[in-house]
């Protein structure tokens, strides 16, 4: 396949549209009209884009319009997060063609499942894989993985069902629900925002000029690896600080200060939550203690990064009721900065990881077809 740089222009421009006439893909592509009928003539003999119907102009006339054909296309997304794996399959234009949920034991035969839901005429252009953990590559050229066992293990058994040959890229899993949150979620409309995400782990999607900063080593928002505890006498212990944040850890204080007449001790945050939530002044005070540590929490991404908005989500920092108690506590040790509750819930991360396999799956296209430039 090999397509003028006017083609690979409208075509990219197609993809972000979904559908649209020949003029207002010249007013899309800053192209001329004559420009534009000839880079869709020759999508249309790559069946890269497909005649979709007519819309009516106000004069009365009617134009063509174009959608991406067969040939453009499918992604995959894949969410290998610490209890579920939720796999999406998306068009080139967003569109969603298949998505399957299981267990994280269950990964590879989820992935097969969206697999064999996508139309068979459609090629794979690319996957991307949202993991709980840095991610490096191997060697130079060599495939992308985890750089810690964290999420080895469960990556190498799914990617077994992978198509070879597909290029996989690897994302972490907070970055990609602060692209879902940039998108489609409390920060739409927000260039520079920070995403934090509180739940059995932490973890900080950082979203600067509307991209997300990855760092030198990919590791930028890794806030379980900030020094904690940070005393006299009291050394650092590595990721001591997401122990401590930690759901886990969240529970294990709540059962300490728990007394007999408060009741049976909740098994779970989601059970501590909704304790809370009736009114019970045990569980409003763990919950009370563990906004103020995540407000703490925020304070320190605020003196580095100043981002002007918080994003919190994750399975505890999602919460409506932690978000007062974090507001007042960041009110109290920084300068002011929005604070706002997660509005994509559980789905943000394989939402993040479909948008950024979109567009890098349109970005495969391009540059396949012009590499004989």
């Amino acid at each position: 396949m090999d397509l003028s740089e006017s083609a690979r222009a409208v075509f990219a421009v197609l993809a972000a549209a979904g559908s649209a006439t020949r003029p207002q893909l010249a007013s899309l592509a800053g192209l001329s009209k004559p420009t534009v009928s000839a880079a869709v003539a020759e999508l249309e003999n790559a069946r890269l884009a497909a005649h979709s119907g007519t819309a009516s102009g106000g004069t009365g006339r009617t134009a063509a319009v174009y959608g991406l054909g067969p040939a453009a296309g499918a992604v995959l997304a894949v969410d290998l997060g610490p209890a579920l794996t939720r796999v999406r399959g998306c068009a080139l234009d967003g569109t969603l063609l298949a998505q399957a949920t299981g267990t994280r034991e269950e990964a590879a035969d989820v992935v097969r499942e969206a697999l064999d839901a996508l139309p068979a005429d459609a090629p794979l252009r690319t996957v991307v894989v949202a993991v709980g953990d840095v991610t490096a590559r191997e060697k130079e050229g060599a495939r992308m993985r985890p750089a810690t066992a964290k999420a080895g293990p469960v990556f190498d058994a799914m990617a077994v069902a992978l198509p070879p040959g597909v290029p996989v890229h690897l994302e972490n899993n907070v970055n990609c629900a602060a692209l879902a949150e940039l998108h489609e979620g409390a920060a739409r409309g927000r260039r520079t925002f920070g995403y934090l995400r509180i739940g059995v782990g932490i973890g900080l999607g950082i979203v600067v000029g509307g991209e997300v900063l990855r760092g030198a080593n990919g590791a930028a928002g890794e806030l379980a690896r900030l020094p904690y505890p940070w005393d006299d006498g009291r050394e650092p212990r590595h990721e001591a600080l997401e122990e401590y944040i930690g759901a886990r850890s969240l529970l294990r204080r709540a059962a300490e200060g728990w007394a007999d007449e408060d009741g049976p001790c909740p098994r779970s945050a989601e059970q501590l939550f909704a304790l809370a939530g009736e009114g019970r002044p045990a569980a409003r005070a763990v919950i009370g203690r563990h906004a103020t540590d995540i407000g703490r929490l925020a304070a320190a991404v605020t003196a580095v990064l100043d981002p002007g908005l918080i994003v919190l989500g994750g399975s505890t920092g999602a919460d409506p009721q932690i978000l007062p108690g974090v507001r007042a506590e960041l009110a109290r040790l920084s300068w002011p900065t929005e604070v706002v509750s997660s509005t994509v819930g559980d789905l943000g991360t394989v939402v993040g990881a479909a948008r950024l396999a979109v567009s890098r799956g349109v970005q495969t296209v391009t540059e396949a077809a012009g590499a004989k430039d």
